[in-house]
């Protein structure tokens, strides 16, 4: 027999499905509720800062320079005659006025005995001449004897006199070219090969450079600077060539040998040319520095390092943080809520791998020099490391 629901029976139906269906909602609305994944975070750009540092920066000019002697002597025959003797050995280290060559003597000393005779005869005539005076005065005072004879008296002493002088200058040029015949060493220092041979006729119209002598325990350094370098030395009222005991620095001066090499050694710049060659726009600095061990040879050419100028407490960052646009140059710089702010700068020189910053920037601000390619104004950022610094941590 069939049976019919009543409307009782079928509200409680419906309820039973509603409720049913509510439950099946709320139980799929858990669920995606606790299988939800969380929406990540995005992260910050990961970058690397150093502060600005404030220090004394020295600032260096590099030159192609020359090193000469201080002094190159050119050991000349002042006298006409035949070379003898040579008393050195060549490339070796001479003395002051130590004899170096001998020239045949037999000519100077015969001119030289010569005008010392002469001199005897001389002074013979003077002393006979005195004597002839002394006795004519006397007579002359008791009219015995005639002005005259009084005149002549006079004017042969007088003559005798003057011969006298003759002679002793004769003689001492004979004997002073009798002198010439010993050639002696006018400095200290290294002498080159003889240019001539034992045997040859020197002096004169012949050959009469015998040798070279090159001082060289301390040597000049020839360079050139700009006109512009100049006027940044003008600036900083920094005078090249001269000794400004003011300041706690001076333009010294250090070079590089062939062999790339720094000489340990340290020159001074002891003169500026006055005055800029028209034709390069340089003038010429000169510096001097100790060769002890004679490693610099006089002729060689140098690389020049001058110190410029030192620039006292400078503000400096590193080269790898710059970003240089048409509008200048600026930094990233890090705030310290982790924010960046875009800082345009001044720069001024560089050296090494930093430069200064002339206005813009303050000692300490933390400067980003990695991963700044990324950032924009305002953003946040999160410090790591450089790759370089990973790299020696391993």
């Amino acid at each position: 027999m069939k049976r019919f629901l009543t409307r009782k029976d079928l509200r409680m139906k419906r309820k039973q499905a509603i409720y049913a269906a509510i439950s099946v909602i709320v139980v799929i609305a858990l669920y995606l509720v606790l299988t939800r994944k969380e929406k990540p975070e995005p992260e910050l750009p990961i970058v690397c800062v150093t502060p600005a540092q404030q220090q004394d920066v020295e600032i260096y000019g590099e030159y192609v320079g020359r090193i000469r002697a201080q002094q190159f002597v050119e050991v000349r025959a002042r006298v006409e005659g035949f070379l003898e003797q040579m008393l050195f050995e060549e490339g070796t280290y001479v003395k002051r006025n130590q004899t170096l060559f001998v020239i045949n003597q037999d000519k100077y000393r015969a001119k030289a005995d010569k005008a010392r005779a002469q001199l005897k005869k001389d002074e013979a005539t003077a002393r006979k001449a005195q004597r002839d005076l002394d006795r004519i005065r006397p007579l002359y005072e008791k009219n015995a004897a005639s002005q005259l004879d009084l005149d002549n008296a006079i004017a042969a002493y007088e003559t005798a006199v003057a011969s006298v002088g003759m002679s002793e200058a004769d003689l001492d040029q004979a004997e002073q070219e009798l002198g010439y015949t010993i050639v002696r060493s006018p400095i200290s220092g290294q002498i080159s090969e003889r240019y001539v041979d034992l045997g040859t006729l020197v002096g004169s119209g012949n050959q009469s450079l015998l040798a070279t002598i090159v001082k060289s325990d301390t040597v000049l350094i020839d360079f050139s600077m700009t006109a512009l370098d100049y006027l940044k030395s003008k600036e900083r009222n920094v005078t090249l060539g001269q000794k400004d005991s003011t300041r706690s620095w001076q333009p010294t001066v250090s070079i590089t040998l062939a062999d790339n090499s720094v000489y340990p050694h340290k020159g001074l710049v002891d003169f500026a040319d006055p005055q800029v060659n028209p034709k390069t726009g340089t003038f010429s600095v000169r510096a001097e520095m100790a060769n002890p061990d004679h490693a610099l040879l006089p002729g060689q050419f140098t690389k020049v390092k001058l110190l410029l100028d030192v620039r006292e407490q400078a503000t400096v960052v590193p080269q790898k943080s710059l970003i240089i646009e048409k509008g200048g140059a600026y930094v990233f710089v890090m705030r310290k809520d982790s924010t960046v702010e875009k800082r345009f700068i001044e720069l001024g020189p560089e050296f090494q791998n930093n430069v200064v910053v002339e206005r813009g920037l303050a000692a300490g601000e933390m400067v980003v020099d990695e991963g700044y390619h990324k950032l924009t104004p305002g953003i946040k950022v999160r410090i790591g490391k450089a790759p370089e610094a990973k790299e020696e941590d391993k």
